[in-house]
């Protein structure tokens, strides 16, 4: 997986920087899109797996559930940050500023914080009750995540509006630059669920390590 990744990754870079068009309006700094959207919509999904492996191991109480959870909100938050600061790349040279408290800025602020929150909830807290209590912190901090994803439509917003998805307008793109997003969408798609995985295992391992240190210690 982490070869297929690699390929699909290579071409995504090569399509960024030498398929895609110039933007006519915003130059070179436009190609950030490619890095940024797809980031951004993965980093609001990892935050949709934390929310389903916290409700099942709310209802199962399985460790693996707990774990996925905990592996998803690693990920995602790494995702979020990357956002953020991809997106401050690009506020830059188009708005004059690194940040502005915009809505859809600010609830991805929240977001990014949220996860913050749950890891630090999740490494402090002991044993199952920290499981339970980040479990919740999951499941609310997935309410953020349609928020983030309607506010340029719900308020008056300098972001600029989707590009893909149900929200984006016909025609928003030019067709090499739609397929290019595609590519880097599935680029990023692979690398997120590889390192989804990865981190899921490393969890498990370390779960079954410190059950058998409870179990050796008198």
């Amino acid at each position: 997986m982490l070869i297929v990744t690699s390929c699909v990754m290579l071409v995504a870079i090569y399509m960024s920087f030498m398929f895609a068009p110039r933007d006519a309006n915003l130059g070179d700094v436009q190609r950030i899109l490619y890095i940024h959207v797809p980031i951004a919509i993965l980093a609001l999904s990892g935050f949709a797996l934390v929310m389903v492996g916290s409700l099942t191991y709310l209802v199962r109480r399985q460790p693996r559930w707990d774990a996925f959870a905990h592996a998803s909100a690693q990920v995602g938050l790494l995702f979020a940050s990357i956002t953020l600061i991809t997106g401050a790349i690009w506020a830059k040279p188009v708005w004059g500023v690194w940040w502005t408290w915009d809505p859809k800025l600010t609830t991805t602020l929240i977001l990014w914080l949220m996860y913050v929150a749950y890891l630090m909830l999740r490494a402090y807290a002991p044993g199952d009750k920290g499981a339970r209590f980040a479990a919740v912190l999951g499941i609310m901090g997935f309410i953020d995540t349609p928020i983030i994803y309607f506010s340029a439509l719900w308020w008056r917003t300098v972001h600029p509006p989707a590009v893909i998805g149900p929200l984006a307008e016909p025609g928003s793109m030019d067709s090499s630059m739609r397929l290019t997003l595609i590519v880097a969408m599935l680029a990023f798609t692979l690398l997120f669920s590889y390192m989804v995985a990865w981190r899921f295992r490393v969890r498990r391992a370390e779960d079954q390590l410190e059950g058998l240190w409870r179990e050796s210690t008198p």
